[in-house]
C-alpha cells in the first residue's frame, strides 16, 4: 500500500464532530497535524487530554503526568466529555487511546470509531516479544503500578520511532513525550488473569449495537504488532456490529506524526464518515 497522501474525505459524507484520544507517553499536542487537517476540512475537532496531562491550549509540560491513573478513569473522563456534545462524535484513538475508543463504543458512545495500533482488550491473548520489550520500562518494576515512568531516548526509539533515525526519534521524544502512568500497562498485561468483572480493559466483543469500528495496524509497530490487532479484530467475529481491519505496511507506533500520516488520517476519517452515515441511516 502506498504511503503517499491521498485526497481528503469526499464532501458528500458530511461534516462531523471528532474526538481524538491520545495514548500513553503522549499528549493531545501529538494530534496537532490531524487537528489542523480535519479543521481545515470543516469538521469540529476536540482532543481532550487525559486527566492531569497538559491540555492543547496550555504549553506542553513534559514533566506533568498523573500517577495512579488507570484505563477506567481515562475512559470515564472521555465519556463525560462526549456526553456534553451535541451529536455522537467520530472517536479516533491511538494505542491506549485505541483501547479507550473500543471501551467508549462498547458503552454506546460515538457514531463511529477508529482504533489506531490499539492496546488490547481483555481476551486478546497474543503477547509478542517486541510488545514485552516495549513495556518493560514499566512492567519491569512492580512499584511502577503507582508511578509515572518516562522513556529514555533508546526506549522511545524502539517503541515509537523504529522506522526513523535515532536523531529524528530524539527530536520527536523532546517534542511530544511525557512520563506515562504505569497502571494502564499493568491492567492490560494482567487482564487475562483478572476476573472479567474486575478487568479495566474488558469490552463486550458480542455487542451488536455498538457503532462501527475500524482497527488499524502498522506493519513495523513494535508496541502493538499486526498480529495483536488481527486477534483483536477476530474477537469481534461474533458481533453483528460493523468491524473492519486495515494494515499499513512499514508504519511504526508513531504513525500519527511520521511521514505519510496524512494517508492514515484521511483514510481513517473517510471510513468513519461513510460508516457513520450508514449506521445512522
Amino acid at each position: 500500500m502506498s504511503q503517499q497522501p491521498v485526497p481528503a474525505p469526499e464532501p458528500s459524507t458530511g461534516k462531523a464532530t471528532i474526538v481524538l484520544v491520545h495514548g500513553l507517553w503522549m499528549t493531545p499536542h501529538s494530534w496537532q497535524p490531524w487537528i489542523d487537517r480535519f479543521t481545515a476540512e470543516g469538521h469540529t475537532v476536540f482532543a481532550p487530554a487525559w486527566p492531569g496531562v497538559s491540555q492543547l491550549h496550555e504549553p506542553l509540560d513534559h514533566d506533568r503526568a498523573p500517577a495512579r491513573l488507570g484505563v477506567t478513569e481515562i475512559a470515564d473522563h472521555y465519556e463525560a466529555f462526549i456526553r456534553t456534545l451535541h451529536e455522537p462524535p467520530v472517536v479516533i484513538g491511538h494505542s491506549v487511546g485505541g483501547l479507550v475508543t473500543q471501551i467508549l463504543l462498547d458503552r454506546g458512545l460515538g457514531g463511529a470509531g477508529v482504533a489506531l495500533h490499539p492496546g488490547q482488550p481483555r481476551g486478546v491473548l497474543r503477547l509478542p516479544l517486541s510488545t514485552l520489550r516495549s513495556a518493560f520500562p514499566v512492567l519491569g518494576n512492580p512499584a511502577n503500578l503507582n508511578r509515572t515512568v518516562p522513556l529514555n531516548e533508546r526506549q522511545f526509539h524502539y517503541a515509537f520511532a523504529n522506522t526513523v533515525s535515532a536523531d529524528q526519534s530524539a527530536a520527536e521524544r523532546a517534542r511530544y513525550a511525557i512520563p506515562g502512568p504505569g497502571r494502564p500497562l499493568f491492567q492490560a498485561g494482567l487482564a487475562n488473569v483478572t476476573p472479567k468483572s474486575k478487568a479495566a480493559t474488558r469490552v463486550n466483543f458480542r455487542n451488536a449495537t455498538r457503532a462501527p469500528l475500524l482497527l488499524v495496524a502498522g506493519g513495523a509497530d513494535h508496541v502493538v504488532p499486526p498480529s495483536v490487532v488481527k486477534e483483536n479484530f477476530t474477537r469481534y467475529g461474533a458481533s453483528g456490529a460493523v468491524t473492519e481491519y486495515k494494515e499499513y505496511p512499514g508504519r511504526d507506533h508513531g504513525t500519527a506524526f511520521h511521514e505519510g500520516w496524512e494517508q492514515v488520517a484521511d483514510e481513517s476519517l473517510r471510513w468513519a464518515l461513510e460508516h457513520r452515515v450508514k449506521a445512522a441511516g
